[in-house]
């Protein structure tokens, strides 16, 4: 299946989803109680990592209902805290609770490891840059290697940004791509930065998406290829990913998805995770929650929801260097 088929095969698998909303069978309410209530059925109804994470999510309820009980249907910023520390037991950078006054987000899941990346040490290397849609892009090591820093798959390109970027690149032996704290965006650019790296059409992962209220309720796996259609240039020398524990989601499954193309190697720590495309619920008091609700794998079939592991581990260490992106420019010589 080719991504823009799995966006939209999904975006219809969530709409009819979205049909089942508990909303409507929910009358207003602030009810701390009945808040927390609807916020863990919906989690544990929906949300598709719950038994693969080795979540108690049945103890998790014992000890919020409890907590619930003991605060003030008027105090909505005691509530919301109530809820967002609830979240962030999944410890998953997609959950988060949406309200008028403040967004509940997970650290968790990367504030323990190397930040592997500091915006000082980069601008040694990324000076004298071009843009190009929201590509960052120069060439380091003496003119010989090109380095692209990617920092949000929020932020878009075309094919033609592509070409102009390559041309400029067309006297180096190598080529980095920086998506080191990429926190993710949309699939599409994944699939496009993607694409001049591969020589044909091949499965770099696959996908399912939740089906039923069960824990194991999904449906049955679906490949995702490669799409080599995407620009009209391709790049046959070696490429190097760098990656944190930071890059995330689209980041995450851009990383995947280039351990498949020719000359490729990913260098860094291992990436943030993050699976497919969240949805979204809402509570009685009318805040909305936000959960991941497709599993996403690499082409073995592994989930890729706990990160993607370099082919080679390097932790910034100097003071005076970026050690990620020295290996990277020494693994092209």
């Amino acid at each position: 299946m080719s991504i823009r088929s799995y966006i939209t095969v999904l975006a219809a698998v969530l709409l009819t989803l979205a049909c089942c909303h508990p909303k409507e069978e929910m009358a207003f309410t602030t009810d701390p109680i009945a808040n927390v209530e609807a916020l863990w059925q919906i989690i544990d109804t929906r949300y598709c990592y719950v038994d693969s994470k080795g979540i108690d999510w049945d103890s998790i309820h014992d000890v919020y209902a409890a907590k619930a009980a003991h605060v003030d249907k008027n105090d909505a910023v005691a509530l919301f805290d109530l809820c967002g520390a609830m979240l962030n037991t999944l410890q998953d950078g997609h959950v988060n609770l949406y309200s008028p006054f403040d967004v509940s987000r997970c650290s968790s899941w990367y504030d323990t490891y190397p930040a592997n990346f500091d915006t000082q040490l980069q601008a040694l290397y990324l000076h004298d840059y071009r843009t190009a849609g929201g590509l960052y892009y120069c060439t380091i090591a003496d003119d010989s290697v090109g380095y692209i820093y990617y920092p949000s798959f929020s932020s878009g390109f075309s094919a033609m940004n592509m070409q102009w970027v390559f041309k400029s690149f067309e006297h180096c032996r190598g080529l980095i791509i920086d998506v080191r704290n990429n926190g993710g965006g949309n699939l599409d650019y994944a699939y496009q930065l993607a694409s001049p790296f591969f020589s044909d059409n091949r499965i770099v992962g696959y996908w399912q998406h939740k089906t039923g209220t069960g824990h194991a309720d999904f449906s049955p796996m679906q490949a995702l290829r490669s799409d080599t259609s995407l620009v009209p240039y391709k790049w046959r020398r070696p490429v190097v990913v760098l990656c944190n524990r930071r890059s995330y989601s689209a980041a995450n499954s851009f990383i995947n998805m280039m351990r498949y193309a020719d000359n490729a190697t990913i260098v860094g720590g291992i990436s943030g995770g993050g699976g497919g495309m969240p949805m979204s619920y809402e509570l009685p008091c009318g805040w909305t929650v936000r959960f991941s609700s497709v599993r996403m794998y690499d082409a073995y079939k592994h989930d890729i929801e706990q990160g993607v592991a370099p082919d080679v581990t390097v932790n910034m260490v100097s003071k005076d260097k970026d050690d990620i992106i020295e290996k990277a420019i020494e693994l092209m010589q």
